[in-house]
């Protein structure tokens, strides 16, 4: 599959099969995360692999009741928990220097957004949550102090292939120049 055929067609899966993720296969979609840009090149990233199944169960039950993408945690065979050291990213010299704040989340979203188009690439689904209690879920997964949970993705075989939802077309978010000139 082309990079432009799995931006196309990556949707947000919720329901998966039970089928395991083959450990070369992982290995490809962390390592698409590892590959992506950042502010200096911090990689100020960290990422966590769940497979047990009661551990992901533990995952979803943070979520709020009606997150639908819980029910994703607990199906895919493997959570990937995305986690970014603060005080890194967007700093220079130990200072921040950025008026946009401390990066790591563009440089999680950089990441992430690799991952799962390389995880569509090859088949698999994600979704990407971030509603869940990031204070129950920085204790069960033991993060340490300085680093936070940004973001984490269901990996696996889809079930279920939602239809696209609309977008927006080019010239409704495109301009030319200056904000609200067309072309």
């Amino acid at each position: 599959m082309d990079t432009w055929e799995a931006i196309e067609s990556r949707r947000s899966i919720r329901r998966y099969r039970a089928t395991e993720v083959d450990d070369k296969v992982l290995e490809q979609v962390l390592e698409a995360g590892r590959l992506a840009p950042s502010w200096d090149n911090t990689q100020c990233w960290h990422f966590i692999v769940v497979r047990d199944v009661e551990s992901r169960n533990k995952l979803a039950d943070m979520m709020p009741r009606n997150n639908p993408a819980a029910r994703g945690v607990r199906e895919a065979p493997v959570v990937v928990v995305a986690c970014a050291e603060r005080d890194k990213s967007g700093y220079i010299d130990g200072k921040l220097s950025s008026d946009k704040g401390d990066w790591y989340m563009f440089d999680i979203a950089l990441a992430m957004q690799n991952m799962v188009l390389m995880a569509q690439s090859l088949g698999l689904g994600t979704v990407y949550i971030g509603w869940f209690d990031e204070e129950q879920a920085t204790e069960f997964l033991n993060i340490p102090q300085g680093y936070s949970i940004v973001a984490m993705t269901p990996l696996g075989y889809p079930a279920k292939i939602p239809k696209q939802r609309p977008r927006k077309k080019l010239n409704q978010i495109v301009s030319y120049e200056k904000f609200g000139q067309a072309l």
